[in-house]
């Protein structure tokens, strides 16, 4: 336990930035998270962190350990206290990221039906459209649409999912349907910008291999229900999923193009970090989430 101690210190230290604060946060004296730190760096032998009257800085191997550390801490006490609850009663805290348009409307309500079986586990979501690092910002999971490539992440998928490009029919037939991939150089694209520049482009499938056409339009921004809005409205043709449009091509309000060109799979997947153990919190989530999906009338 003495090293489950330390380790639970330092990241306390080191997210609070001084030894005062650390130790309200855990209900001790500052004296005794410096004897830990001490302790930890001996028997790691190596130097964790610069102490100055200016505060406290991480070393690079500090930063390293940081990052694992927390991975270690949180995967023990999901852990224990799975273990303790005899897998009968989930507890603890679940932290989410999801897109913040997908997230605000398929992820988010359904957090009242989840604690309603579980009502021992905290849920805090935090939606938002940045690439957050799981890992490194302490999320147990996010929801993300598309492909997921990185090896220390495990992809399961909640839902089919495609990407179109679409318009409204009164645009359409005003400016033409687009049947080549070339031809949206000559269309008012609708682009999501993350940071006010215009985006790397639009990705296709042709002849088996992804290809990304560069897009332009006297319209950007970073919301996508934005965008929708302006789609809806005859501005310009954009580029959504089908989990967003899917009522409006329904009812024919939006019509789309380039089918044959849309990426197969662009699914919506719960991902996490790739672990030795899988918290129950995580595993009941995402089985939760996929039986609301696979409801017959649910999209």
């Amino acid at each position: 336990m003495a090293r489950y101690s330390e380790l639970r210190s330092f990241i306390h230290i080191a997210q609070k930035g001084s030894f005062a604060a650390a130790a309200l946060e855990e209900g001790v004296t500052p004296a005794m998270l410096g004897r830990r730190l001490d302790a930890l760096e001996k028997r790691l032998g190596v130097k964790l962190m610069h102490r100055s009257t200016r505060g406290l800085h991480l070393t690079e191997l500090g930063e390293q350990l940081l990052e694992r550390a927390r991975s270690l801490i949180r995967e023990f006490d999901d852990m224990e206290a799975d273990i303790s609850s005899g897998a009968r009663k989930v507890t603890g805290h679940l932290l989410i990221s999801a897109p913040a348009g997908f997230g605000r409307l398929h992820v988010a309500p359904h957090a009242l039906g989840f604690h309603q079986l579980f009502p021992h586990l905290k849920l805090s979501f935090n939606l938002t459209d940045s690439l957050v690092d799981l890992v490194g910002e302490g999320y147990d999971m996010s929801i993300r649409i598309g492909p997921v490539t990185d090896p220390n992440y495990v992809a399961v998928k909640l839902w089919s999912n495609r990407r179109v490009v679409c318009g409204t029919p009164a645009y359409f037939a005003v400016h033409g349907k687009p049947t080549r991939l070339e031809q949206l150089a000559e269309h008012n694209c609708l682009a999501f910008t993350a940071q006010g520049g215009q985006q790397r482009g639009w990705t296709f499938q042709r002849d088996g291999r992804p290809v990304a056409v560069r897009v332009g339009g006297n319209l950007a921004c970073n919301d996508g229900e934005l965008l929708f809005a302006w789609m809806r409205q005859g501005v310009g043709i954009g580029w959504r999923s089908t989990w967003e449009i899917h009522s409006e091509l329904q009812s024919g309000e939006l019509v789309t193009a380039l089918d044959e060109f849309a990426l197969p799979d662009y699914d919506i997947q719960a991902v996490y970090p790739q672990q030795r153990y899988l918290p129950a919190k995580v595993r009941h989530f995402i089985d939760y989430l996929k039986a609301v999906y696979q409801q017959p009338d649910y999209w």
